[in-house]
């Protein structure tokens, strides 16, 4: 990484936006074709079309060859159908659900990294993470309320709100699997065999019947494939100019984005419960966030400490 890379923090932080925007407009395309199309199909779209850009971005950084290298292909077929899975109940929920719901009910995702990371990965986990966690999965019971309590409209609504809580651990299941994974693999391995697998895992849903899609449709299906591939660049081009721990909070955009655009498209407006619930999970998201980025700084500093000095 050049300096100027590591000098760029606002510009990593616009890519980093304009990223959650862009997996944000991925979701309200998926909510707009609602149960026309298959899971499967679109699934296959998404991952399908992305691997252009994807393969475009390599090629153009020069890294197209290296991430045709692996040392961990099993790897990346256990995280692949992971994530994957967790793609499919995603796409569930949003076909079932409003998109700011979708949305806050998928910030889950870091509670159950936690968890996961130290089950797994052996990470010590002290009181501030637990407590951020059990608050937090405090504030998805109340995300969930409306649609699994007394308030509940009808086993459809509940299905999907529960679809989307169920995608959120599969991509806390994934995330923590490429942690593991990201002392041999690099980021382009890593977005590569993602991409051409969960294609060929999509495509194999073809025999259980696709739609054909009108031209208006087809074209839609293809922007949800670039809009996707596109996401997956800005994302990882953020991480080129700033700290993950600098990114991180700005990961929770993608509210305003999804109330936006399912208000401006969809003429949705989310219940305050579930306001209040998003609130109280993204705010015990921060805080993981703040303590696992001291803790580093903290292991940095003692490594720094431990190592002898440079001659």
């Amino acid at each position: 990484m050049t300096m100027i890379d590591r000098m760029n923090p606002l510009l990593g932080i616009l890519l980093q936006i304009l990223a959650v925007l862009a997996f944000t407009i991925q979701g309200a395309l998926v909510r707009y074709f609602g149960g026309r199309f298959p899971l499967g199909e679109m699934v296959f779209a998404r991952s399908t079309i992305a691997l252009i850009p994807v393969l475009l971005m390599l090629s153009w950084q020069g890294k197209l060859r290296s991430a045709l290298r692996t040392k961990n292909l099993m790897g990346h077929v256990t995280r692949s159908f992971t994530n994957v899975g967790g793609m499919f109940f995603n796409y569930a929920g949003l076909t079932r659900i409003p998109l700011a719901d979708a949305t806050a009910i998928g910030h889950a995702m870091p509670l159950f990294t936690v968890v996961l990371a130290w089950m797994f990965l052996g990470e010590l986990v002290r009181l501030w993470r637990w407590t951020a966690v059990v608050v937090g999965l405090i504030g998805v019971l109340v995300m969930l309320s409306p649609y699994l309590g007394q308030g509940a409209s009808d086993a459809y609504n509940a299905w999907g709100a529960i679809f989307c809580l169920v995608a959120a651990f599969l991509f806390g299941v994934a995330l923590t699997q490429v942690r593991h994974m990201a002392a041999t693999e690099t980021t382009g391995s890593l977005v590569f065999y993602y991409s051409v697998i969960a294609s060929l895992v999509s495509l194999t849903t073809i025999f259980w019947g696709w739609v054909v899609p009108s031209a208006t449709d087809f074209v839609l299906l293809i922007g949800l494939g670039v809009v996707g591939g596109i996401a997956q660049i800005l994302m990882t081009e953020s991480f080129r100019y700033a700290a993950a721990a600098v990114l991180a909070p700005f990961a929770y955009t993608s509210m305003l984005w999804a109330v936006a655009i399912g208000y401006v498209w969809f003429d949705e407006i989310p219940a305050a419960i579930v306001l209040l619930g998003a609130a109280i999970v993204i705010g015990s998201g921060l805080v993981v966030i703040w303590r696992e980025h001291k803790l580093g700084l903290d292991r940095k500093r003692a490594k720094n400490q431990s190592a002898p000095p440079p001659v």
